[in-house]
């Protein structure tokens, strides 16, 4: 799987503080800061927003590095996504996420069948 696919089945190559962090662009930071902050209720500032991705070694945002149940859960357990979770189906840590996005649900079912159908 590729690396750059969250814990969750989420596609960090799109997700605009990774591509803030790449391209070292502040006016993006600035940007997701802002809309974080609406989205969340809480104060967001640009020097949050940097993350090499997920699953990779380097810097993340607060909410990734310590507070997402997710990754945290994800790394407890030593997968490598939640597609390596027997409880992945039923679990409602990522349930919201695969209840809301088709394409994570189809990356994490198909690294489960391919976990569970290997010769």
């Amino acid at each position: 799987m590729n690396d750059y696919i969250a814990y969750c089945g989420l596609d960090c190559e799109g997700c605009d503080a990774r591509i803030a962090t790449a391209n070292n662009d502040d006016a993006l930071r600035e940007k997701v800061a802002k809309l974080w902050s609406e989205l969340n209720g809480v104060p967001i500032t640009p020097d949050m927003i940097f993350c090499d991705g997920c699953r990779m070694n380097g810097r993340k945002t607060p909410y990734c590095e310590s507070l997402c149940p997710i990754r945290q859960c994800a790394l407890e357990k030593g997968v490598s996504t939640c597609g390596g979770c027997g409880e992945m189906l039923t679990c409602e840590k990522v349930g919201m996420i695969l209840e809301n996005n088709d394409e994570a649900r189809k990356r994490l079912t198909d690294a489960a069948g391919s976990r569970n159908h290997r010769p």
